[in-house]
């Protein structure tokens, strides 16, 4: 995924201290490229106003005021609305003041209302007043059975002021201020459900680095008794990451005072997690922060998700109680990953976002092989993708996904054909790059003022 090396800024589209495009009506602009041949009107900037610059150098590489202009694509794989931001049917800015926001990692939350559980990495909301309401995660979910036609948002845990604020439910440890060192953020990165208690791996930012890169204080595994409204982390599941800071003896309040489990802990900042299957197991893929890691696999009874020292690792042709025994099972730069079991294939899919864009592999079981690679975004197609989580009630042939990129700031429900990519077959082959072979194109982006042309592609 290419993101400007010299692009500083946050989702209010701040960039060098500069003021974000102003206005009540809205400006024209490229906004993901869409060239000269129209404005984008509302959604270039319009009523979010401009940003106030408060949080430079903060989330770097967003280059672009949140954006609901909806890229059309040929081929298998469609955009079909926004979840979140301007132009989104889940008035996510008027509702729960979100107008920027990214990831939306989902899973089923497996109480009896059968909801889907959606949680979201750093938020904005109001980019007009100081601070732009940046909240480090928040929560939606949604009972919407109906995959076709979108995704409808049900409600979402609400501060008690200002009104219709969805808040921050997921805290981290360090005593700071977040918004600086040692803890600059928070964010989820899987979820899954066990006997009706909700449970998301997050991991704690210090800083962002090189383009693609980022330095985690540590991951932990957080935990919610009643339907997501609340959240603790419990200490004991805590992965201090060593590495880095930690090379040398800086003190970091909050941190120091937690045992490195493992200093393996750092290829397992970053997960994704398969709900307990027939073997009582829950089943945990990580990576390490960043997005240039390969993917290793525990499972852990789901009984005892929260202790260590009950996950096995698999070490290429058995399990393993030592975490050092863990291989690659994923290889190559993955990142943002989401596996699930596919009723349609039979097989259990990998999404995730490497060079190449957005991919799926599949395999018969956790441990692999994981082969037959399709690239259902190109990278060439739309370069600022990231973050592809898949929805855990998709059935079927189509494959229903969300999607995020960086100069709309928002997430995008996606689905794919996945009939005709002979993946059903015992050891499916890699197919080529849908962009390269002319099968996928970037047509245009569909705004509420109507359908916007690329023009020479770009």
């Amino acid at each position: 995924m290419a993101t400007p090396a010299n692009a500083v800024g946050g989702p209010c589209g701040q960039n060098g201290g500069s003021l974000g495009s102003a206005g009540s009506s809205g400006s024209s602009g490229s906004a993901g490229g869409a060239g000269s041949s129209g404005s984008l009107g509302s959604l270039a900037s319009g009523s979010l106003g401009s940003a106030t610059g408060s949080l430079i150098n903060s989330l770097p590489w967003i280059t672009g005021a949140p954006n609901g202009a909806l890229p059309v694509l040929s081929g298998k794989t469609k955009a079909i609305e926004m979840v979140t931001g301007p132009g989104s049917p889940n008035k996510s800015i008027e509702k729960y003041s979100v107008s920027g926001t990214d990831l939306g990692i989902m899973w089923d939350s497996g109480d009896a209302d059968h909801g889907v559980m959606m949680l979201f990495g750093d938020t904005v909301g109001d980019c007009g007043i100081e601070g732009d309401q940046w909240r480090s995660n928040v929560l939606f979910r949604s009972t919407d059975a109906n995959l076709t036609d979108g995704m409808r948002i049900d409600d979402s845990p609400l501060a008690a002021a200002p009104p219709n604020f969805s808040r921050q439910v997921i805290q981290g440890l360090l005593s700071e201020k977040p918004g600086g060192f040692p803890e600059f953020t928070v964010i989820p990165t899987g979820g899954v459900a066990v006997d009706g208690v909700q449970y998301v791996r997050w991991m704690s930012v210090r800083s962002w680095d090189t383009p693609g890169e980022w330095t985690t204080n540590y991951s932990g595994l957080a935990y919610s008794t009643d339907n997501g409204d609340h959240w603790q982390t419990d200490p004991a599941t805590v992965r201090v990451n060593r590495e880095g800071v930690f090379d040398t003896p800086i003190p970091i309040p909050g941190v120091d005072q937690i045992p490195a489990f493992s200093p393996r802990n750092k290829n397992w900042q970053m997960s994704a997690f398969v709900p307990a299957q027939d073997d009582g197991y829950v089943y945990e893929f990580g990576t390490p922060s960043g997005r240039s890691g390969e993917a290793r696999l525990a499972r852990v009874p789901k009984a005892d998700i929260r202790n260590l020292g009950a996950y096995e690792y698999w070490n290429g042709s058995a399990w393993s109680s030592n975490i050092a025994d863990a291989v690659p099972v994923i290889g190559g730069k993955v990142s943002e990953l989401s596996v699930q079991w596919n009723d349609y294939l039979q097989k259990y899919v990998a999404m995730y976002t490497d060079l190449n864009g957005l991919v799926i592999r599949v395999a018969d079981s956790p441990e692999g092989p994981w082969v037959g690679k399709q690239t259902l975004i190109s990278g060439t197609t739309l370069p600022s993708l990231y973050g592809g989580f898949m929805h855990p009630w998709s059935t079927g042939k189509d494959l229903y996904f969300v999607l995020t990129t960086w100069d709309r700031y928002n997430v995008i429900y996606m689905k794919t054909d996945l009939g005709g990519m002979n993946l059903r077959t015992a050891v499916p082959a890699d197919s080529p790059d849908p962009a390269a072979t002319g099968e996928q194109k970037l047509e245009g982006f569909q705004t509420p003022e109507g359908f916007v042309e690329t023009v020479d592609g770009e």
